[in-house]
C-alpha cells in the first residue's frame, strides 16, 4: 500500500496562486507539478476563501479574554488540583498501596 504524499503549505500556496493566475490551465498544471488536478481545484478554493483573513489584522485572530474569564480559570483550576490531590489520597487509603493495584 502506498502512501499519502504529504505537501507543505508553501507549495499548496505556490500552485494555487499559480491556478488563481490562470497563466495555466489546471490540467496542465496539474501535469507540471505531478498532482491531481482536483487536489489544485480545492487548494485554489481554499485559497480565495481564506484570503481576507490575511488583511484581518490581529485583533480578528485572537479573541479577547477578560481578567474576569482569566480568574473564573484560575479558580476552576484550583478546584481541580484539589480534588484530584483528594481522590489520590483516597485511593491510597483504599488500596493500601501507594495507589497501586496488587
Amino acid at each position: 500500500m502506498t502512501r499519502r504524499k504529504r505537501y507543505s503549505a508553501a507549495f499548496k500556496a505556490k500552485v494555487a496562486l499559480e491556478a488563481i493566475r490562470e497563466e495555466l490551465t489546471t490540467a496542465e498544471l496539474a501535469k507540471k507539478y505531478d498532482i491531481h488536478p482536483t487536489m489544485i481545484t480545492g487548494w485554489k478554493r481554499s485559497a480565495t476563501l481564506n484570503m481576507a483573513s490575511a488583511f484581518a489584522g490581529k485583533d480578528a485572530a485572537e479573541p479577547a479574554i477578560s481578567d474576569q474569564e482569566v480568574e473564573k480559570l484560575h479558580a476552576k483550576i484550583g478546584q481541580l488540583v484539589v480534588e484530584r490531590d483528594l481522590l489520590s489520597a483516597a485511593s491510597s487509603l483504599i488500596l493500601g498501596t501507594g495507589g497501586k493495584k496488587r
